[in-house]
């Protein structure tokens, strides 16, 4: 299959919304290399992998031959990172070359990152280097397999270039799909136009009324689109961010410009899974005072849904005040929406039904995980051992006696949680090791790695080493976002 057409690529975020956007091109990478392909994805697509591997296809993942009627632009979007606002960020070294159709005729977006310099890169050199732009494609492959809504990864092709960071490090660039990059971040920025006089006032309703056709359809004919947006954004970051939260997941640098309209996951730079239950874990470097740490991650999510709800204000209702109480109520309902959607995740993975388990089961088992330091996915793979009717490793423990006697009256479906416990999740150690072999040139622990992320609940003989937890000497684990 040869990927020419022009209609492969089609262009309608930077049709209907003009004001938020800047038409670009990549920056030309002197020797393409495939380093990482999804090819279960590039099916998904409609693209054939071995096209994608040929000196044509390499061209197309990383910008330098996009389809005869393409339009790749770079988005324009506002942010507030680390809780101060900035009020024009933008893709500084990302472009999305535009809208795919998939065989089963949903619109994926296909987006770029570390592809060079663009209008907005503010200072920046717009290059991305090959260890992060490989922990996106682990992590993107991870959270798909265990079922978190997520960006993914269609490929890491490195440049051939060099790049400055501390040293000089090998230049890469990410493929990355979502099913859109709609952020609260682009809705804090069309407010902002608008409010300076710099976009017509219509450009808030035509954003509102593309992010609804193009994740909430059913809500195309609502009284009040904006705040039937504003709820449907803030149900859907209450499901993904209980998800995160179930497994263990950090994202690390959760500013508005890195929450997503369609509740999925985007950015993995300064991100890890915690291998113990600790609510105050935080592995980006540039988190020093802990904002974005494991337990913050609920809060910080209302907080930037408040932001969102500011900036749609104007398309709730004409009446300032009207439109403040109705937001009021959506953001004030979050907790609860939170608490719910987390209480059900875990009751899932206790093999309970999550509409009639004991609350005070799950809370108590919280608790208890905190206190022990207990290995999230080791533990929840004793649990599923134990409801099967084996001897759990837990079982002598002392602190766990009355709440596991407890939790087996409840008669645990031991199948339905060894389907939601995963066995192998990318445990911090493992990656770095990895993605440290790769810089130096060696992509092997990486295939492997991904190779036994993609199926993450199947216990696979061989694998023992990637179930256990870090070695004692691997100290504290810190990331970097790789700007």
């Amino acid at each position: 299959m040869t990927v020419t057409a022009s209609a492969l690529l089609e262009h309608r975020f930077a049709d209907t919304l003009p004001e938020l956007s800047l038409d670009w091109q990549a920056v030309p990478a002197p020797s393409p290399s495939l380093l990482a392909l999804d090819e279960d994805l590039a099916r998904e697509l409609g693209l054939d992998p071995d096209w994608l591997r040929s000196p044509a296809g390499l061209r197309f993942l990383i910008g330098n031959d996009v389809p005869e009627g393409a339009r790749p632009v770079a988005q324009g979007y506002a942010g507030h990172q680390f809780g101060g606002y900035s009020p024009r960020l933008g893709d500084g070294r990302a472009l999305l070359l535009g809208e795919i159709v998939t065989p089963d005729g949903s619109l994926r977006d296909l987006h770029l990152k570390g592809s060079g310099r663009t209008p907005f890169s503010r200072g920046g050199d717009g290059w991305a280097t090959v260890g992060p732009m490989l922990r996106e494609q682990v992590m993107a492959t991870a959270m798909h397999a265990l079922g978190v809504p997520t960006t993914r990864s269609l490929a890491v092709t490195g440049t051939g270039a060099e790049v400055a960071r501390e040293t000089l490090l090998p230049g890469a660039v990410l493929t990355r799909v979502a099913s859109s990059h709609l952020r609260v971040g682009t809705f804090q920025y069309a407010a902002a136009l608008v409010a300076g006089g710099h976009a017509p006032a219509g450009l808030l309703d035509r954003l509102t009324e593309h992010a609804i056709d193009r994740h909430y359809p059913q809500l195309t004919d609502a009284d009040r689109p904006g705040l039937a947006l504003l709820t449907a954004v803030a149900q859907a970051q209450a499901r993904l961010v209980a998800h995160w939260m179930s497994l263990g997941f950090v994202h690390g640098v959760l500013n508005t410009d890195n929450v997503l309209i369609s509740g999925e996951t985007i950015d993995y730079g300064p991100c890890a899974f915690a291998d113990t239950f600790d609510p105050s874990a935080v592995f980006s470097s540039i988190d020093q005072g802990g904002r974005y740490a494991s337990g913050n991650q609920p809060r910080i999510t209302q907080w930037n849904l408040a932001r969102f709800a500011e900036a749609l204000l104007p398309v709730i209702d004409e009446n300032v005040d009207t439109a403040v109480e109705l937001a009021s109520e959506v953001i004030n309902d979050f907790p609860s929406h939170y608490d719910d959607a987390f209480a059900a995740r875990m009751a899932t993975r206790l093999g309970l039904d999550p509409e009639t388990a004991d609350r005070a089961l799950v809370k108590d088992l919280v608790e208890l995980m905190q206190t022990e330091q207990a290995d999230i996915t080791l533990l929840f793979q004793d649990l599923t051992r134990v409801a099967g009717g084996e001897v759990g490793t837990f079982a002598d423990r002392p602190a766990y006696a009355e709440w596991l006697a407890r939790w087996l009256t409840h008669h645990p479906d031991a199948q339905a949680m060894a389907t939601a416990n995963p066995v192998y999740i990318p445990r911090n150690h493992l990656v770095q090791a990895a993605l440290d072999a790769a810089v130096a040139g060696d992509l092997e622990p990486v295939n492997q790695l991904l190779d036994v992320l993609r199926e993450p609940f199947t216990v696979r003989a061989g694998f023992e080493d990637y179930a256990r937890p870090a070695p004692s000497d691997f100290g504290d684990y810190v990331t970097y976002c790789g700007t």
